[in-house]
């Protein structure tokens, strides 16, 4: 498969990608009008598949859930408990499965090919993209039950722990992390989550910390310090669940950038080559030899590759590609991709008013989905597919 005249970040001039399987084979200049690629896009962007590297998958079915700043995530758990337990109950009521589906296609539908799920390990099937288990994930100092013995067990030391540490601004959240610390004895690999509350040399202890500021914001009014902070660990980026922020990831990477904390380009990296690096994974970059995992968008201005980067919106998407597998396509590359796919394995759906084919069969899902619960919303809707035959 070759995609042809895109936009690359790392390129002057437009690209053509080739895709070999599950790898990618070369990234070249574009070609000659007489040597055109098998799909050619218009004023369209190619980057690496997002890595979000924090989300329960199995929490997005949850409106936000909270009506004031909290000091930390202890006050506002028990907050939620006390005077939402309806809304609680009636999301828990939908099967731990079916909203784990959800969750993995949300962030397909954004352009994510890998998710790094935080909580007990998840039954995710076959997913259309990589959904990744860390085997040491705490909870929190607060509310992971043993989480000492846990933390210091001799024979887990091949993955890092994965913990929400520093959640909150009071001395609460700053005092766990130092208990964190303190009895992390067998100085295991740390990966923190959120890291409002973190010090410097806290930070330096910390494998590499998740960033989640829609979260923080929503929660605290607050976010960590990672202007000073990404200088002693690698950061990384994630959304949190829907509990306490938006489904949509480029609604949290524009917040992101409002903050000046990081350079456009270290938050690109943030989503790709850096997560890579800190997850172990052949992905987060388009180059030769590395796994398959890329969207093509929608050029929406004249600016630099970031200004459109930033500027965009699920609707945008034109093209999902995970580990060579065609996984989400706009309507106006139906005809294109014909020879690369069987329609009857795609499902239609409208977002934002425009046409997308996803792999599986998403309507069904929705509609599972409503079947215990009437009142979830959703930002998608089923549609009806424009090719004739099977629909999924």
């Amino acid at each position: 498969m070759i995609l042809g005249n895109l936009s690359h970040r790392d390129f002057k001039e437009p690209v053509d990608v080739i895709i070999h399987e599950q790898e990618i084979a070369k990234v070249v200049p574009t070609r000659k009008a007489d040597e055109q690629p098998q799909i050619y896009f218009d004023n369209a962007i190619v980057f690496p598949g997002l890595i979000n590297s924090h989300d329960h998958l199995d929490f997005t079915l949850f409106p936000n859930l909270g009506n004031r700043t909290y000091a930390n995530y202890r006050e506002w758990a028990g907050f939620i408990h006390q005077h939402y337990q309806k809304e609680i109950n009636e999301v828990l009521s939908i099967p731990k499965y079916i909203r784990t589906q959800w969750g993995i296609c949300k962030n397909l539908l954004c352009g994510v090919t890998t998710v790094v799920n935080h909580g007990d390990p998840l039954t995710v099937g076959d997913t259309p993209i990589n959904v990744v288990q860390p085997v040491n994930n705490l909870h929190s100092v607060g509310f992971e039950k043993q989480w000492k013995l846990k933390l210091n067990h001799p024979l887990r030391r091949k993955h890092p722990y994965v913990i929400h540490i520093g959640e909150g601004v009071d001395d609460v959240a700053y005092h766990e992390i130092n208990q964190l610390l303190n009895w992390n004895l067998l100085n295991k690999k740390l990966i923190g989550v959120h890291g409002v509350s973190m010090t410097l040399e806290q930070a330096s202890r910390f494998s590499a910390l998740v960033w989640c500021p829609v979260s923080n914001q929503y929660m605290f009014n607050a976010t960590a310090n990672i202007h000073e902070l990404k200088n002693h660990t690698p950061i990384l980026f994630g959304t949190d669940s829907t509990l306490t922020a938006h489904w949509n990831i480029w609604e949290h990477l524009r917040a992101a950038r409002a903050t000046a904390q990081l350079q456009d380009e270290e938050l690109f990296d943030a989503l790709t080559t850096t997560a890579a690096r800190i997850w172990k994974l052949n992905c987060g970059n388009i180059a030769a030899g590395g796994v398959a995992d890329l969207v093509v968008a929608h050029g929406k201005t004249a600016g630099s590759f970031y200004s459109n980067f930033y500027a965009l919106e699920p609707d945008d998407i034109l093209l999902v590609i995970c580990k060579g597998q065609i996984r989400l396509f706009d309507e106006d590359l139906l005809d294109s991709l014909n020879q690369f796919i069987l329609p009857e394995n795609f499902s239609a759906i409208h977002v934002n008013g425009k046409m997308k084919y996803v792999a599986g069969n998403l309507p069904a899902l929705l509609n599972q989905i409503a079947s215990y619960h009437h009142d979830v919303t959703f930002p998608v809707t089923a549609a009806q597919p424009l090719y004739h035959g099977q629909s999924c």
